[in-house]
C-alpha cells in the first residue's frame, strides 16, 4: 500500500487508490452505487467482496477507503471504519458490541454527548454501565469484574483535561475479558500511542483536528480487522451511520497538514498556559503540559505534549467568564474545537449545560469554566487577546 513510512508520509500518502487517469489529488468517486459485469459476479460481490470490489457507498466507497486506510495507518491499527460523525462513531463502537444483560465500566468525566449515550441510551437497552474517577486505577480495579464487556473512557477528557492511564485500565480490563474503546479526540492522531498501549478501539471525531478547517461532519472507528469489519462493519451498514465519499475527500486533504497543524497548536498552548499562569483574573488553569497537572508526567508519557486544549476558570463566575468571552477579538464564541481558528467554549452553558449542577460540579465543570481550543493564529497575538479580554 502507498505511504507507508513516517507519520507525514503516511499522512500525505496513505492508502492512496489512483484510478486509471493517474490523478494525483485524491479522486472523489461521489457514486452511491456500483456496476457489475455480469449477474454472476453481482452474487460472488455479495458473498465476499475483495479488497477493491465495492457494493453500496453506506457498505463502503473508493474515497471513503482511502482515508479507512490512511487512518489505520497512521494510528497504527488493521483497519478503519469511518463514520457520518463523531457521535456515531462512539454509538456506533458500543452499539456493535454489547448485548442486553452485559457491564460497561466507564469514566466519568466525558462530553455531554457520549454521557447521554452511555447514562441514557444503553441503560434503556439493558446494559448496566458504572462511572468510575477516571483518574483512579484503584476505582477501574473495583468496577471491572468477571463478565464486564467493555471499559470506556477518553484519553484526555473533555473539557477538565484529566488524562486516564490507558495501558493500566487496558491491562485491568483485558485481565477480565473486557474490550478497551477510547476516544482519542483531545489527544488527536498526531499525539496518540492509545493503540500501541492497549485500546482495542479508538474512535475519533474527525470533525475537529483531522478536518481541522471547521468543514465537515465525520467519524472513525479504528482497531483490529477482525473487529472493524466484522460487528463493526456490520453494524453501521445496516444501520446507516457511513461517511459520505464527499466528507471522506475533506478529511483526506486535512490529513496532509495534520502534524504540522497540531504541533504547532500545541506548542502555542503550552505558550498560553505558560502566560496565563499566575494571571489575578484565572483562579484555576488546566494544562496537562504544565508540571502542575496532576496527571502531567502520564500525558508526557503517553503522549510527549500537553495537546492542543486547555480550560481556565475565570474570577467572577458565569458572569466573569461571559463577559470575557464576550471581550474577546481574534477566538472566535464556538463549541467546536481542533480547528485552525481558536475556539472558546464555556462548557457548562454549551456542551455540557444538560448535566445537573451537582453532576457539573463534581465534574469540575463550574460556572466559570472556559475551555480554550488553540488554532493557527500568531501565538503572541492570541496571548494578547486573551490577557485583554481577561481585563
Amino acid at each position: 500500500m502507498a505511504g507507508k513510512g513516517k507519520m507525514r508520509t503516511t499522512l500525505v500518502h496513505g492508502g492512496i487508490r489512483r484510478s486509471q487517469f493517474g490523478e494525483m489529488a485524491e479522486a472523489i468517486f461521489l457514486t452511491q452505487g456500483f456496476d457489475y459485469p455480469t449477474a454472476e459476479a453481482a452474487e460472488a460481490r455479495f458473498v465476499a467482496a475483495g479488497e477493491d470490489e465495492f457494493i453500496y457507498a453506506r457498505y463502503g466507497n473508493p474515497t471513503v477507503r482511502m482515508f479507512e486506510d490512511r487512518l489505520a495507518a497512521v494510528e497504527g491499527c488493521e483497519d478503519c471504519f469511518a463514520t457520518a460523525s463523531g457521535m456515531a462513531a462512539v454509538n456506533g463502537a458500543l452499539m456493535a458490541l454489547l448485548k442486553a444483560g452485559d457491564h460497561v465500566v466507564s469514566a466519568r468525566a466525558l462530553f455531554g454527548s457520549c454521557l447521554y449515550i452511555l447514562e441514557q441510551v444503553l441503560p434503556r437497552f439493558g446494559v448496566e454501565v458504572t462511572f468510575v474517577d477516571g483518574t483512579d486505577p484503584a476505582a477501574w480495579a473495583a468496577a471491572i469484574r468477571p463478565g464486564t464487556r467493555a471499559v470506556f473512557f477518553e484519553t484526555m477528557s473533555n473539557p477538565t483535561l484529566e488524562v486516564v492511564d490507558i495501558a493500566r485500565v487496558a491491562a485491568l480490563a483485558h485481565a477480565a475479558g473486557a474490550v478497551v474503546i477510547v476516544d482519542n479526540v483531545f489527544a488527536t492522531p498526531v499525539f496518540s500511542r492509545a493503540a500501541e498501549l492497549g485500546a482495542d478501539l479508538v474512535v475519533y471525531s474527525t470533525t475537529k483536528h483531522i478536518d481541522g478547517q471547521g468543514r465537515a461532519l465525520g467519524g472513525a472507528i479504528c482497531g483490529r480487522r477482525e473487529m472493524i469489519r466484522g460487528p463493526v462493519e456490520t453494524f453501521m451498514k445496516h444501520t446507516g451511520g457511513a461517511m459520505s465519499p464527499f466528507t471522506a475527500w475533506i478529511m483526506l486533504n486535512g490529513m496532509a497538514t495534520l502534524d504540522l497543524r497540531v504541533r504547532a497548536m500545541a506548542q502555542s498552548a503550552a505558550r498560553i498556559a505558560e502566560a496565563l499562569a499566575g494571571h489575578p483574573a484565572v483562579t484555576r488553569l488546566i494544562y496537562p503540559g504544565l508540571p502542575d497537572h496532576p496527571q502531567h508526567a502520564l500525558a508526557m508519557a503517553q503522549m510527549g505534549s500537553g495537546g492542543t486544549l486547555l480550560s481556565f476558570e475565570v474570577a467572577g463566575g458565569r458572569e466573569g467568564a461571559f463577559a470575557m468571552l464576550n471581550r474577546l477579538g481574534i477566538v472566535s464564541i464556538s463549541n467546536n474545537l481542533g480547528d485552525a481558528k481558536s475556539i472558546a467554549t464555556h462548557p457548562a452553558s454549551t456542551t455540557h449545560q444538560r448535566l445537573p449542577e451537582a453532576q457539573k460540579a463534581a465534574l469540575g465543570i463550574t460556572p466559570g469554566l472556559v475551555r480554550l481550543s488553540v488554532g493557527l493564529e500568531d501565538c503572541d497575538d492570541l496571548i494578547a487577546d486573551i490577557r485583554a479580554a481577561l481585563g
